[in-house]
């Protein structure tokens, strides 16, 4: 009988180890890629992330015509903190009162798919006639390439205004760029 007893119990810890041994593995994060000093090679719709301009971002409505993005060109916005910011529709993610945000106008030409590129993890909503559109999808950037976060929309020619919220940071580097055909 105690023979038994310890049979179980021996089983039993060897499932607890094994259990213990996995779960330890399962969060164990997996490693950032090591990253060479500056940008890595980017594929051409993002070449322009390498050349970025500054640009101050709108408070408020009355400051979109000096604050234009224009696709295929790279910015770093500065933004303002949120309290301060004056949007046109209530942000989705709205931050907090430590979080900074900011407004840009977008003119597109040609209709098409279209990739908004970030370097942080701000929350963006892009405007049509004062109405949040639905994005298409949502991706990150190549490694090391220093953009953090992308998001797709299908855009209709016409003027857009792209709201950015809860930013941890006062700047921010953006690029519009059409998508590839096939990606």
């Amino acid at each position: 009988m105690a023979r038994g007893f310890y049979f179980r119990l021996g089983l039993a810890a060897l499932a607890l180890g094994a259990a213990l041994s996995s779960g330890a593995q399962a969060q164990t994060p997996t490693p950032a890629p090591v990253c060479a000093t500056g940008d890595k090679a980017l594929p051409p719709e993002f070449s322009a992330w390498a050349h970025k301009s500054d640009l101050a971002a709108a408070k408020g409505p009355a400051d979109l015509p000096r604050a234009s993005l224009v696709p295929g060109q790279a910015v770093t916005l500065t933004l303002t903190p949120t309290p301060r910011v004056t949007y046109l529709a209530q942000p989705e993610k709205p931050g907090g009162s430590v979080s900074h945000g900011g407004l840009a106008s977008l003119t597109i030409d040609r209709a098409g798919s279209y990739r908004i590129a970030l370097d942080g993890g701000a929350w963006i909503d892009l405007l049509k006639d004062g109405k949040a559109l639905v994005s298409t999808g949502h991706g990150h950037g190549p490694d090391c390439s220093g953009i953090r976060k992308i998001v797709d929309f299908d855009l209709a020619p016409g003027l857009y205004v792209l709201q950015i919220s809860a930013n941890a940071g006062p700047t921010l580097a953006v690029l519009v760029t059409p998508r590839p055909v096939g990606d």
